[in-house]
């Protein structure tokens, strides 16, 4: 009778609890980076114990792990080596919990069948959410909580002040298609065609809430998703189309919805003018800046999180508008804070995903073989979006982003190892 409480309680505290807590994280999401970073540390440690009790050491010797282990010396050593080495440990040491939180999220799909399931429709639950909240702010101006729009035309929701709303959708949106991949056979018709006009509506409100990169990296992984799974493209292709065909009719409507996506951008990059710039004028001094900070370290970088401290100084200044919190773009940011070591292993993580990319297509046409299942493909989409370099992004050390960054890589080693592809 012992042994079994025993093992009930052991269940509930190592499986039944992180799972709870990994399946909400979409809508801890939403309330801003404490709650899922928090979520992200207990499922961590809970595992780490889980680990030392029940000799779960095999996890760790995964190919994933050992990569990331690999990224997480390199940025000790970086902040080792900065100038203000106990502001960046504070950034680098506790990033282990991505890690460990990936290899908690992969035990746990081994041990409860239902994670997908319960993480599906929490999501479902969120995309609807903002869906009603961000077209009602839309249309009204203010949003279920009488939050009004800070900067009109464009919606935030339930983010506020900040400028979200479209990075959640479009980075969460091929996850979210993953699990309805997965799950589909066991949908009741009425919830498909919900899914269905729940793509078709995100996509459009992407596009409304005016974040460029966001909605640039929505299409991205559409077109990604698309040349590459097998049984569901006619699906997604027909929910693009009629997103395309809505924010079409949308801005024919109201002209001003297209503005930041479009007018602004072109303002932005200097179209029509004699210089064309990177991004922006704004961006490109903050990319300048991050190169100079690289020069003067080219090894290790000047410290993880330290650009910020360091933009002010003479050697590093561009303009008046080149210093900020972070460069606005992953691989600068990278190269400037961990230099070449860490610039070369994020640089080869993302060529490795496009080599993967022509792989399966190559198995695809000519063999007529998959590597991948469609539900790894979509989680690929993920990584691939989250990695792709020529955009204006947030700060890659970010609590709230690496959330979503390290989200789909669980569920994609379960598939493989799964599928033992």
């Amino acid at each position: 009778m012992n042994k079994f409480f025993f093992y009930f309680n052991e269940k509930i505290i190592f499986i039944k609890i992180p799972s709870i807590l990994t399946s909400f994280i979409p809508f801890f999401l939403i309330t801003g980076p404490f709650f899922p970073d928090l979520i992200v540390s207990l499922c961590a440690l809970i595992f780490l114990i889980n680990s030392i009790k029940n000799s779960l050491f095999s996890y760790y010797k995964s190919n994933f792990f050992i990569l990331f282990i690999l990224f997480y010396s390199i940025l000790i050593i970086s902040s080792l080596n900065s100038d203000l080495v106990i502001q960046s440990l504070k950034s680098s040491v506790p990033y282990i919990r991505f890690g460990i939180f990936t290899l908690s999220t992969w035990y746990l799909l081994n041990y409860d069948k239902k994670l997908i399931n319960k993480i599906f429709n929490v999501t479902l639950f969120c995309f609807c959410l903002l869906i009603v909240d961000g077209f009602y702010q839309y249309f009204f101006g203010i949003n279920l909580l009488g939050w009004k729009m800070v900067d009109t035309p464009r919606i935030s929701s339930f983010f506020g002040e900040e400028w979200v709303l479209g990075s959640y959708l479009a980075r969460l949106i091929p996850f979210f298609f993953g699990c309805f991949i997965f799950l589909y056979k066991d949908l009741n018709k009425k919830k498909i065609y919900l899914v269905y006009l729940i793509f078709i509506l995100t996509e459009t409100l992407i596009f409304l809430a005016g974040e460029r990169t966001a909605f640039f990296l929505l299409n991205l992984s559409v077109i990604f998703i698309l040349i590459l799974v097998k049984k569901f493209r006619k699906v997604r292709l027909y929910c693009w189309l009629a997103s395309a065909i809505l924010i079409l009719s949308i801005n024919f409507i109201n002209p001003s919805s297209s503005k930041r996506i479009i007018n602004t951008t072109a303002e932005q990059i200097g179209y029509g003018n004699e210089r064309i710039y990177f991004f922006s004028k704004q961006h490109e001094d903050h990319i300048i800046s991050a190169y100079k900070m690289f020069l003067s370290n080219k090894i290790f970088g000047i410290g993880p999180r330290l650009f910020r401290e360091n933009c002010n100084k003479e050697q590093f200044v561009v303009s008046t508008s080149s210093c900020s919190t972070h460069p606005h773009n992953i691989y600068f940011e990278i190269l400037a804070e961990t230099g070449l070591l860490g610039f070369i292993l994020i640089c080869s993580i993302f060529f490795y995903l496009v080599f993967l990319f022509f792989r399966h297509l190559f198995y695809k046409l000519f063999l007529k073989k998959i590597l991948f299942t469609d539900f790894s493909i979509s989680l690929l989409a993920c990584l691939f979006v989250s990695l792709w370099p020529i955009i204006p992004t947030g700060s890659f050390f970010n609590n709230w982003i690496n959330v979503i960054y390290y989200l789909p890589i669980g569920f994609l080693i379960w598939d493989i190892r799964r599928n033992k592809i």
